[in-house]
């Protein structure tokens, strides 16, 4: 077995990526404190072909170095917009027939192995803060909980990585 080239690996150009077929999800970050977990979500974002990335409240925007060191470009190749609130936000997915989740631990949540999206369905994902998570309004305002399924001690895992695990089973969900 031999590593890939960076040649052969037919990475998009940004304006190939621009022009390309999205993934029909939108990652909203709420009240993000981490540059460095902002500017991995945005790679992942690229990775997937994600629609676009809301950045809410504290949450950081490009331009900006510790985005910058971790996104590795993907600012510039990933549609993104900033909201002051996650609320005004979520008003705005309803608004164009959004389906909204929150990602977190919840009373009745749908675990992230039973969700089955519908591939008709446009779906934004929220994402919380390090320490809070996603804000009990925030939640109240969402179409439903999504919880990742955690077995160990801690029952947290860092927000680059949830979305990284989300991301995922939505892309092989979705028939990408």
């Amino acid at each position: 077995m031999r590593k890939l080239s960076n040649q052969e690996l037919e990475r998009k150009s940004v304006e190939e990526f621009k022009n390309s077929s999205k993934t029909p999800v939108i990652i909203v970050l709420d009240n993000v404190r981490s540059l460095n977990n902002v500017g991995s979500v945005f790679r992942t974002a690229d990775a997937f072909l994600v629609e676009a990335v809301y950045l809410c409240g504290i949450t950081g925007v490009p331009p900006n170095k510790e985005i910058h060191k971790t996104a590795l470009g993907a600012t510039e190749s990933v549609a993104w917009k900033y909201f002051k609130t996650t609320l005004e936000a979520v008003k705005e997915l309803n608004d164009n027939k959004y389906i909204v989740y929150a990602i977190e631990q919840a009373e009745s949540a749908i675990m992230l192995n039973n969700f089955m999206p519908s591939k008709k369905q446009k779906i934004a994902i929220i994402f919380g803060n390090e320490v809070k998570g996603v804000d009990q309004e925030v939640i109240d305002a969402s179409t439903d909980v999504i919880e990742i399924p955690q077995l160990g001690t801690k029952h947290s895992l860092n927000i680059s990585v949830s979305v990284g695990v989300v991301m995922w089973d939505l892309f092989l969900k979705l028939g990408r």
